[in-house]
């Protein structure tokens, strides 16, 4: 029996060692303040889990396919990074600057992004149940490329997102999923999201002037107090199906088919 407890304990110290994080933040501090000759600090396929990051500058760093779950990066600067294959489940970027961040094949659900600046920025990421409230998402390219579509249709998912009071203004969401998404509001000022999926999505007061949703899924979506100036509608001939409009503003002037 005795024999029996120091192997679990050896299995035990063995699982610890390998879930923990490989540098400390002293560390990663110091190979930031070390970057030379233009060379990005190099911190590509580092655990870097559950660590506190915040404030630091990381827009000379290379994390590519870095472990960042868990960890807190709020107020840090990832700007103009490419972020592909990291791993950022439960990742905390509140505050974060990641304007023109690219964000590929990445699962983060859980995410705190809230008051993020996400300019122009480019995700094709998981970010189911995270929080976006109050995040700039100005210009950001977060649409499907039917392009280049090698492996099948890949867009972003937001199903049941916090997105209250977020500014989307001439965002790329065509085909995301919004399903439960809360945009109350948000400002989706002549936002693309064509064919997006905002089934029981929540844009009670939000700004939707001039956006698009031709061939959006729109089940159950609340459109109470929204601004329906210019929004275009194409492809829904009864307006009787969209919740809400008795109270919208600018109906009169929505594009329905």
């Amino acid at each position: 029996m005795k024999t029996f407890n120091i192997l679990i304990g050896i299995v035990l110290l063995w699982c610890f060692s390998i879930n923990a994080a490989e540098l400390d933040r002293a560390s990663i501090e110091h190979l930031l303040s070390q970057k030379k000759d233009g060379k990005p600090a190099d911190l590509r396929r580092k655990d870097l889990t559950d660590l506190d990051l915040s404030s630091l500058d990381f827009s000379h760093a290379d994390l590519w396919g870095s472990d960042l779950r868990r960890s807190n990066l709020s107020n840090s600067n990832l700007s103009g990074l490419i972020l592909d294959l990291t791993v950022m489940t439960k990742i905390n970027l509140s505050g974060a600057d990641l304007t023109k961040t690219s964000i590929f094949g990445v699962h983060m659900a859980g995410a705190n992004l809230s008051k993020a600046n996400l300019s122009h920025s480019r995700f094709i990421a998981n970010l189911d149940r995270s929080n976006l409230s109050h995040a700039n998402l100005k210009n950001a390219l977060w649409g499907v490329d039917m392009k280049n579509q090698p492996m099948g249709l890949m867009r972003v998912s937001l199903n049941s997102v916090d997105l209250t009071g977020a500014d989307l203004t001439n965002a790329d969401l065509n085909r995301a999923l919004l399903k439960h998404a809360n945009l109350t509001g948000s400002v989706l000022h002549n936002t693309n999201l064509m064919g997006a999926d905002l089934s029981v999505a929540n844009l009670t007061d939000a700004d939707l002037s001039g956006a698009d949703l031709s061939g959006a899924i729109l089940t159950d979506t609340d459109f109470s107090g929204s601004n329906l100036d210019g929004t275009r509608f194409s492809g829904i001939n009864d307006k009787s199906m969209l919740k809400g409009l008795d109270t919208a503003k600018n109906i009169e002037k929505a594009i329905f088919n």
